[in-house]
């Protein structure tokens, strides 16, 4: 993740994706705070609107093969980022 490591970006919780696992329910709680969710799957990325968007589609977007929220998951401000695309993390200033 190169352009994780050159952003520096300050880190206020770091927590392990295969420790601590988000279930569907769990996931569905932390991804309804945020104003938007972008979704990373490959070379591209989907923005999800929580609070107007099916919940079932965003979780099929969201959750990974095993059921849990995908990695890696970051909170930046009112956005939450779901997985890795360098389209998506090109967003980022920097």
């Amino acid at each position: 993740m190169d352009v994780l490591q050159r952003l520096d970006l300050p880190i206020k919780e770091r927590m392990d994706a295969k420790k601590n696992t988000l279930a569907a329910e769990d996931a569905w709680n932390l991804l309804r705070t945020a104003r938007q969710v972008l979704v990373a799957r490959g070379k591209n990325f989907q923005v999800f609107a929580p609070q107007t968007d099916s919940k079932e589609d965003l979780l099929a977007k969201a959750l990974g093969r095993t059921g849990n929220l995908r990695a890696p998951t970051i909170r930046i401000n009112d956005e939450i980022w779901v997985g890795f695309s360098e389209s998506l993390y090109a967003r980022l200033p920097g």
